[in-house]
């Protein structure tokens, strides 16, 4: 197991039955992966919730764990989330074979973030607000909730076989590992460094007038739409350096008036 898997985090947010953890640990490392987070877990793992993660107890006792999703993903370069809800708010929606294509383009230089929301109520707002993109798992309108290690599987499963190498190892019998291109994929920033530049962005847009003074409900929507636009492809640091310096000019020009 080595390469591209492991940059991918499965990042479960608040869950509250052991068994759920132990499964989902169990899941991935059926996939190849290994790096599962786990935000406010339960305080005891239970037995019943070991037992579920049978012969994956080195991907268990080795989860990190966290006070909040922000620590849980400031040192990613994305962050995706998990939904069966769609919405406007949630900005772009991608089905899970899609999603995971993608992720694997990404994943060679960069380490990615997989939220998966409570049991009972999924992400919150905040936390989809947060998200690059949507990962979205079809399923009967008859029973659309999957089970929170079932969707760990899942989207695991996309992953496994987005990577062309996989029938590779399946013929030879052995572990085979391929990586994506490095060309496709340059490394990116962290999620813990942009919170500086949406401050410098959003201020040089109200001094253009772009954001119209006191109308936070719009100031919301724009800066939302453009963390969404900017998660979904990352920042390289000199875009980054870039992006800053064009605000930066816009605040001296606009001082010189």
């Amino acid at each position: 197991m080595a390469g591209w898997k492991d940059n991918i985090y499965f990042v479960l947010v608040e869950p509250k039955e052991p068994g759920n953890i132990g499964a989902s640990a169990r899941a991935i490392k059926n996939m190849g992966f290994r790096n599962l987070c786990l935000v406010n877990p339960p305080p005891e793992m239970t037995n019943e919730g070991r037992w579920f993660a049978r012969n994956s107890h080195d991907v268990l006792d080795s989860a990190g764990i966290f006070s909040s999703v922000a620590d849980a993903v400031k040192d990613r370069s994305l962050v995706v989330g998990t939904t069966r809800i769609p919405g406007k708010r949630r900005g772009i929606m991608l089905p899970a074979d899609e999603g995971a294509a993608k992720l694997f383009a990404m994943a060679a230089n960069n380490t990615i973030a997989i939220l998966f929301g409570r049991e009972a109520r999924g992400l919150l707002r905040r936390e989809i607000d947060e998200c690059g993109c949507m990962l979205t798992i079809p399923s009967s309108t008859q029973q659309p909730s999957l089970n929170l290690s079932h969707a760990v599987l899942i989207i695991a499963y996309e992953l496994f076989l987005a990577d062309p190498g996989r029938s590779n190892a399946a013929k030879a019998g052995g572990p085979y590992v391929i990586q994506p291109d490095p060309g496709v994929a340059p490394p990116l920033q962290r999620y813990g460094e942009s919170a500086e530049l949406y401050e410098k962005i959003s201020g040089a847009l109200e001094l253009l007038d772009y954001i119209p003074k006191g109308d936070r409900n719009m100031k919301k929507k724009i800066m939302l739409d453009l963390r969404h636009f900017i998660g979904r492809a990352g920042l390289t640091e000199a875009e980054r350096t870039m992006l800053k310096g064009i605000c930066c000019q816009v605040e001296k020009k606009i001082a010189r008036r």
